[in-house]
């Protein structure tokens, strides 16, 4: 069965999978029925699957009749804004890794031509190294996990593994690592969320549920691999990552006027909403926002609706953001609680359709901001506390989805080029911990864990897939180089 058909129903019966879970994260309606397939049931099913799609057959990198890669990106680029997609090409060229990252359409186009092991869980989407990294629980804790949503969707569990190997494999080529090495790294990924999987697999309801991947846990698990002088680089970034908050964020991108902070101009990067638009469309976007942060509101929990409705809004600038998104519509907005030190920045960041839609069974969702928000409440072990979604018209009329969360909440992820082979193998083995962890909450643990088995054979699969991916990826990059330089597409690059 391919990736695009339909699923079957959820039974006990061994030959079906578990897809209670991911039915209700993708938005569907719940069964009359919901069918709790006992412990055998479910490791039979993942036999079963391994019997239709052998371990092996994850090695598999479809490379005959392949969509024009650049057709593809300037599809994306018809709903973006215009003047930004020059800006998502540029970085996009700046190398093969930075590609892989805004090319999320391009593997979930390959993907969908592979076989599937039909094991649904919630997937992140886009699933690469650079999405994973650090950031501030609400307890204030630092924790490790997956930091980026934009394109969850309900999916076989294999693409997200998939695209974490390969983007692996990418950084390795871009670092110069050797083909030995490259291999190792990404096998350490693989064998990270396997063991992962069977360790969760045997643990119940509740302790998956509330397991996580504290920062002081992940150093003392990896702390005996790190010589003194890595130590010591980690403990540093992980300061620096307590101290990425508001207050960081208004003394990096604000300045004083007339004793009130305001928004810094660096366009075309940053730019406050009052030098996008004339005065009355100005006045417009302020007043519709207004009505936004109303109606957000109502999609936090009651406490947390009290806690932002103490802040009030000060300005809004448009931001340009990573590489993938570039051209989206992202702005952020700057609060003030009990006075100028007292600081909130949210960020609001367009939510269109997920790039693994159109492959998969589709979500009923009406707002692409709430499929972005429910996925990763479900994938995540801890979220941000503003987390929140909405519609909202732009000063063109249209209607477009939005999901929110504050700017900068202790994030913090790692410099890919200043990586040695021994510390990506580390960071490999933790986010394929983390996308175990991810999957066992939305899918069926059970089943996967048996359809991975205890024999290295799937991590020797992915390995291969990976490293074709990586390879094709830089035919990609170049073809991409090239359109730009005959004029194809337009790159600024730099920026």
């Amino acid at each position: 069965m391919s990736p695009s058909a339909k699923p079957g129903r959820v039974t006990p019966k061994p030959e079906a999978t578990s897809r209670v879970t991911a039915a209700r994260a993708a938005g569907r309606r719940r069964p009359a029925k919901i069918e709790h397939p006992s412990r055998e049931e479910r490791a039979a099913a993942g036999k079963a699957a391994r019997v239709r799609v052998p371990l092996d057959a994850q090695a598999e990198f479809v490379t005959a009749d392949r969509s024009d890669p650049i057709e593809l990106l300037e599809s994306q680029a018809v709903t973006r804004v215009p003047e930004l997609v020059p800006i998502r090409y540029g970085r996009m060229i700046a190398s093969p890794f930075s590609f892989y990252r805004g090319a999320a359409l391009i593997m979930a186009t390959d993907l969908a031509k592979t076989p599937s092991s039909e094991l649904e869980v919630q997937l992140c989407g886009d699933a690469h190294m650079s999405n994973f990294g650090i950031y501030a629980s609400p307890e204030r804790r630092l924790v490790f996990d997956i930091n980026d949503f934009d394109e969850t969707h309900p999916g076989p569990f294999e693409w997200d593994v998939k695209r974490l190997a390969a983007s692996l494999a990418v950084a390795g080529r871009d670092n110069g690592f050797s083909t030995k090495r490259r291999r190792k790294i990404v096998l350490a990924a693989a064998a990270g969320y396997r063991q992962s999987m069977i360790d969760f697999a045997g643990q119940g309801n509740l302790s998956v549920w509330y397991s996580h991947a504290n920062m002081d846990d992940v150093l003392s698990q990896i702390g005996d691999q790190l010589d003194a002088k890595r130590k010591a680089r980690t403990q540093a970034a992980l300061d620096k990552a307590h101290h990425r908050d508001s207050l960081q964020a208004l003394a990096k991108l604000t300045t004083m006027v007339d004793g009130r902070a305001r928004i810094l101009s660096q366009p075309p990067l940053l730019v406050p909403v009052e030098e996008l638009w004339d005065q009355e469309q100005v006045k417009t976007a302020y007043q519709q926002l207004g009505s936004l942060t109303t109606s957000y509101r109502r999609t936090l929990q009651w406490d947390r609706r009290h806690l932002l409705e103490q802040f009030k809004l000060v300005q809004l600038a448009r931001k340009v953001v990573g590489v993938g998104s570039v051209g989206t519509r992202a702005w952020i907005l700057l609060f003030e609680g009990l006075d100028g030190g007292d600081p909130l920045f949210l960020q609001a960041k367009e939510a269109q359709a997920s790039v693994l839609s159109g492959f998969v069974k589709s979500s009923n969702y009406k707002n692409q901001g709430e499929r972005v928000v429910n996925g990763q409440h479900l994938m995540q072990a801890s979220s941000d506390i503003f987390l929140g979604w909405q519609r909202a018209p732009g000063p063109d009329g249209i209607e477009r989805d939005f999901y929110l969360r504050q700017l900068r909440d202790g994030k913090g992820s790692v410099v890919v080029e200043e990586m040695v082979p021994d510390g990506m193998g580390f960071y490999a083995q933790i986010c394929g911990q983390a996308l175990a962890r991810a999957h066992a909450r939305s899918g069926d643990r059970v089943a996967i864990a048996a359809y991975l088995g205890k024999s290295d054979r799937f991590e020797n699969a992915i390995a291969d897939f990976a490293e074709t991916c990586a390879e094709q990826n830089i035919h990609d990059h170049a073809e991409l180089a090239r359109a730009g330089a005959t004029g194809r597409v337009i790159a600024e690059t730099g920026i």
